[in-house]
This record gives structure tokens, C-alpha cells and sequence, in this order.
């Protein structure tokens, strides 16, 4: 993000959550970002100023500044007479949006393979599994998703890919989870972040990627399911 960018997700950002916030207009765009993973912002949803500060206990000129950089990231829209909004994709954006991401895991599951190969620690990826696993179990899906951050920031500190921390908080991923949330996608992502994070921990850099790119198209499938059984998907 100059600013910090996204960075979930795949995320409450694409692939993994942002860093602590540093100033007022960072505290309002990662709450933003965190929100949607966590239903309180939705896409759609009118963001107004004066309740935003409000909200977030910034002032308006702070709330201004992460409203211009969450739209430069692509996840809010700015109306001139309506104000702001969160995004909402369409169905072919959404099916965009995986594609990209379908590479991109590859790449990073690959990446991390690759360091853990090499001799890099395992033990935040193997931590962030169980902890993925011990929310499943409890049926906590708040500590799921954070527990799916950590994994993602595992993943990126284990590559230490400069790249790939660029390029991952631009993939729209967070409101891809936010806009569909088909019944079945926590055993989708649960079965997958196994079968990713055992390759991964061999040091399989075939595997990984192989596990990484099928755990989106796992996703695609449910999400296509869902808007095909709406109508919507054209």
C-alpha cells in the first residue's frame, strides 16, 4: 500500500491481513478491509464520513484520505454526488478476480515451498494450520478467518517474495469472500489449506503450487455454483 496496501487473500484482504495501523487513516482503512471478512460492511454499503469517524473515533480529514486509497485499491467506489460505496463485482468481474487469484496462490504456495525447501522455519505456517483447524472445530468463524490471515502471512514472510507483497493486495479477493459466501466455502477452504500446507511443509514446490491453484478453483466452483443457482451467472 506507499500507504499500506491490502494485503488477505486472499484478506480480509487479498491474502493476508495488514499490518498493525500507524495512523488515523490507516486505522480506517483496515477496519474497512477487516470488516468486510467480518460482515460489517458489506459490498454496496454507502460509507458515510461523518459516521465513519465516528465510528473509528478519527476525523473526517482522515477518513477522506482511506476512502481515496481504498478506492485506488478498487474496493470502494467514489460518486460525485452519492459519496462512497463498497464495490460490488459483477459476476464475470468476480469469475476475473479468480482467475487471477488461482495464479497468484500457485505462485505463493510454490514460493513458500520453495524457502521451506531451503531451510526457511515452518513453524508460523504449521501454528496458523492448527489454529485454522481448532476454529473449524469450535465452529468460531471470526477465529477462522483470523486464523486464514495468519496462514496468508505465514505464507508471504516463508517466501519473502517482495513481489508477491506487491502484487497479492491488488487482487480483489476480499470482496469476493464478502459478496459470496456459499454454505460449503469453510470446508472448501479447510480441506484445501491442509492439502496446501502439507505440501508446502514436504518443501513440494510442485505440489504446493498444484494444491494452491486447486484450492481457487475449489472456490471458483462453489461460487459459479451459487450464482448459476441464482440466475446469475452469465
Amino acid at each position: 500500500m506507499p500507504a499500506a496496501p491490502l494485503t488477505d487473500p486472499f484478506a480480509d484482504v487479498p491474502f493476508a491481513a495488514p499490518d498493525a495501523p500507524v495512523t488515523a487513516a490507516d486505522a480506517v482503512f483496515h477496519g474497512i478491509v477487516q470488516g468486510l471478512s467480518q460482515q460489517r460492511f458489506v459490498p454496496g454499503q454507502r460509507l458515510v464520513e461523518v459516521d465513519l469517524a465516528a465510528q473509528f473515533g478519527v476525523s473526517r480529514a482522515s477518513v477522506r484520505e482511506a476512502l481515496q486509497r481504498l478506492a485506488a485499491e478498487g474496493v470502494v467506489e467514489l460518486h460525485r454526488h452519492k459519496g462512497a460505496a463498497i464495490r460490488t463485482l459483477t459476476p464475470p468481474e468476480t469469475l476475473d478476480v479468480l482467475d487471477v487469484a488461482e495464479r497468484m496462490t500457485g505462485l505463493l504456495a510454490r514460493s513458500a515451498a520453495r524457502a521451506v525447501a531451503a531451510g526457511a522455519p515452518g513453524d508460523a505456517i504449521e501454528a496458523a494450520l492448527a489454529a485454522i483447524d481448532a476454529a473449524d472445530r469450535s465452529h468460531d468463524a471470526d477465529a477462522f478467518a483470523q486464523a486464514r490471515r495468519a496462514l496468508y502471512r505465514a505464507l508471504l514472510a516463508a517466501s519473502g517474495s517482495r513481489e508477491l507483497r506487491r502484487l497479492l493486495p491488488s487482487i480483489h479477493m476480499p470482496i469476493v469472500y464478502a459478496q459470496h459466501r456459499p454454505a460449503t466455502l469453510q470446508q472448501v477452504r479447510l480441506r484445501d489449506y491442509q492439502a496446501m500446507g502439507q505440501a508446502i511443509l514436504a518443501g513440494d514446490e510442485a505440489a504446493a503450487d498444484a494444491a494452491g491453484m486447486q484450492h481457487v478453483r475449489n472456490v471458483r466452483d462453489a461460487i459459479a455454483s451459487r450464482l448459476a443457482a441464482q440466475g446469475d451467472l452469465h
